[in-house]
Order: C-alpha cells, then sequence, then structure tokens
C-alpha cells in the first residue's frame, strides 16, 4: 500500500454528530444548501446564473475550470472542496458532513454517490462521520459509491457499480462489491498537465 495513503488513513479520525441536537446556525445553513441545490437543478446548465449558483454553494471550495453537471444532491454540500478542472457528471450524491474532497483533474462519472457519513446502527439519530478523499487524475465510474474514511489514490480507476469500503491505492484499478484492486497501471505510461 501507498505511503502517502497509509499516512492519511491515520489521520482520518471518525466523528460523532447526533442529528437531534442540530443549532440553528446549522439549521438555517442546510435549508440555505437545500434551496441553492434546488435552484441549480431547475437552471439551464453552464450559464451565467448557473455559475453563480455554484460559486454561492461552494464559494472558495470551487476550484477554476471544474465542471458539475446537474442534477446534485446532498447533505452538508458546504463541506465539499472540488480542485481544478475536475469533471462532475450528473446526479452525484454528496452526503458530505465528514467532508469530500475531490483533487484536481479528478472525473466523477454519472450517478456516483459520496458518502462521508453514515448513522450509527445502535443510535439512528447519530451519524459516525469520516472524510473521503478523491485524488488528482482518479476516475471514478458510473453508479460506484465510495464509502466514509475512503481514499482513492492518485490516477486510480474506480469501476462502474463498484461499492468502496477500503483505500484504493495510487495507480489501481479496483471494480466489485465490495471493490477489490484487480490492477496496477504503469504509473510511467502517464502525461499530465
Amino acid at each position: 500500500m501507498d505511503t502517502e495513503i497509509e499516512v492519511r488513513k491515520m489521520e482520518c479520525k471518525e466523528i460523532r454528530v447526533d442529528v437531534r441536537t442540530a443549532s440553528i446556525k446549522e439549521s438555517t445553513e442546510w435549508q440555505r444548501q437545500t434551496k441553492i441545490l434546488f435552484q441549480i437543478n431547475h437552471t439551464m446548465p453552464f450559464t451565467d446564473e448557473y455559475n453563480h449558483l455554484l460559486k454561492e454553494l461552494f464559494g472558495n471550495n470551487l476550484g477554476d475550470g471544474s465542471m458539475i453537471s446537474p442534477p446534485l444532491n446532498g447533505a452538508c454540500v458546504g463541506s465539499v472542496k472540488i480542485g481544478r478542472n475536475v469533471l462532475i457528471n450528473s446526479n452525484l450524491l454528496a452526503m458530505a458532513r465528514g467532508g469530500i474532497t475531490i483533487e484536481d483533474n479528478a472525473m466523477i462519472a454519472a450517478n456516483v454517490q459520496l458518502i462521508s457519513n453514515n448513522h450509527d446502527p445502535y443510535d439512528l439519530c447519530t451519524l459516525t462521520c469520516k472524510p473521503v478523499l478523491i485524488r488528482e487524475y482518479a476516475w471514478v465510474g458510473a453508479g460506484a459509491t465510495i464509502l466514509p474514511g475512503v481514499c482513492i489514490g492518485r490516477h486510480a480507476i474506480v469501476g462502474a457499480g463498484s461499492v468502496v469500503t477500503k483505500d484504493v491505492p495510487d495507480y489501481a484499478v479496483a471494480v466489485g462489491n465490495p471493490a477489490k484492486v484487480i490492477k496496477m497501471l504503469d504509473k510511467e505510461k502517464f502525461q499530465e498537465d
């Protein structure tokens, strides 16, 4: 396993959130984000109005040259950080209470679910949250699900429909439910910008 991923995994701390104790500030922010998501999903994509709404939703967490195709759904979307030149195809579900980071030049296919929080099985009003990280140049295939605490490595590929429960190393191809690494790519063949 790649050393960088091992170090990141050690720093991936679980936090627990009792949803019954949400503050008025959190509730107001949730309502604001829900309203903006509704507007994004009902606006002509890639227009000035659409781009303004994305900027309003993500603020400084949306890198230059990134494209997001609607619809976009999720919770705590303000906790999503999107790097430069990221392509996110339609129907992304971002459950981001634990934080989601998508680094530069990553590609996310249609119908992907990025989930950084789960309900505690013994107390359904408590969320367990761990960040999700999609590293530079990674590709996440259509219909894939990335679960809390997972890192998709640099230039890694996640096959369509895969459910990723563990980190995927740099330059690896992972497929299945649960996803398993089936191949390592030759890093010498990659040309970067």
